[in-house]
């Protein structure tokens, strides 16, 4: 059986250089790049991250494509405001979604990956064929230049995530599982959703997290082990379903206790791999 390898989070506006030796001094075989400034999708970076994949020996997994204008992380203003489904940020997102495509085409990199948002449950919503149009026009961009679009778990319930994947029906899409968005936007049990999604999931993030307290906020993000993702439960349906990728430490905070806390999840991942 596969080994799965551990990864981590790099930040492009970062620098890639520094992030990738973060990466090697974790002793991580991959990252996922994440850029939210379509600004920093140019040849010169990507020099500048080839040659930091090369120098560390950390492969890129995905390009982590973020997008202008606002993005609110609750219920109350994150439905008008994340993703391709607000109609007033549509037109620049699907721009920076396709600039991030042709970098991560220029890197050598097999995907990129967002968050869509909040997509509406019922098909008759006004808004769900206008956003199928839109992630047709990403998507197709992405096919043409040979690599995949990957949607991140979180404000979608996983049967309506599993509809927009059947009805868009191209060969090149995928799943990044998040098995802590899940919880933290109260939309499944992360075990039940791979359920349901497994066979498209194409990378994964080892976040942890809870369910909300309230109807407005996000449930908290936890250090991996403190949350209520069952990891060794997880990567063994993992495994099951024939996942050979990787496994993306994410921990949403900075500074040192955040450098702790992957290392830490290292610790309580390795064994499980």
């Amino acid at each position: 059986m596969t080994k799965l390898k551990l990864g981590v989070i790099a930040r492009l506006e970062k620098g890639a250089a520094a992030e990738l030796q973060k990466a090697h001094e974790l002793q991580l075989p991959t990252c996922q790049v994440v850029c939210w400034n379509p600004a920093f999708f140019t040849e010169e970076i990507g020099d500048q991250l080839i040659a930091a994949s090369e120098k560390y020996q950390v492969k890129v997994t995905t390009i982590w494509t973020g997008y202008p204008g606002p993005a609110v992380w609750n219920f109350a203003a994150g439905p008008t405001t994340i993703g391709l489904v607000p109609p007033a940020y549509r037109p620049e997102r699907v721009a920076a979604l396709q600039a991030g495509a042709d970098f991560a085409a220029y890197v050598g990199a097999p995907s990129i990956t967002t968050h869509v948002g909040f997509i509406p449950e019922t098909p008759h919503n006004p808004l769900y064929p206008a956003l199928l149009d839109a992630l047709h026009t990403v998507i197709s961009y992405c096919d043409a230049r040979g690599i995949g679009f990957y949607f991140e778990t979180g404000q979608e319930t996983p049967v309506t995530l599993l509809r927009v994947i059947e009805e868009l029906g191209y060969d090149n899409l995928g799943v990044n599982f998040d098995p802590a968005n899940l919880l933290m936007y109260g939309k499944a049990n992360p075990l039940d959703a791979l359920d349901i999604l497994g066979r498209y999931v194409r990378g994964v993030h080892a976040k942890d997290g809870d369910y909300p307290s309230d109807g407005l906020h996000l449930g908290p993000e936890k250090p991996l082990g403190a949350g209520r993702v069952n990891f060794p439960a997880l990567i063994s349906q993992l495994k099951a379903l024939g996942y050979t990728g990787a496994l993306t430490i994410e921990r949403e905070i900075s500074g040192p206790q955040q450098i702790a806390d992957i290392q830490r999840a290292i610790e309580l991942l390795t064994p499980l791999l």
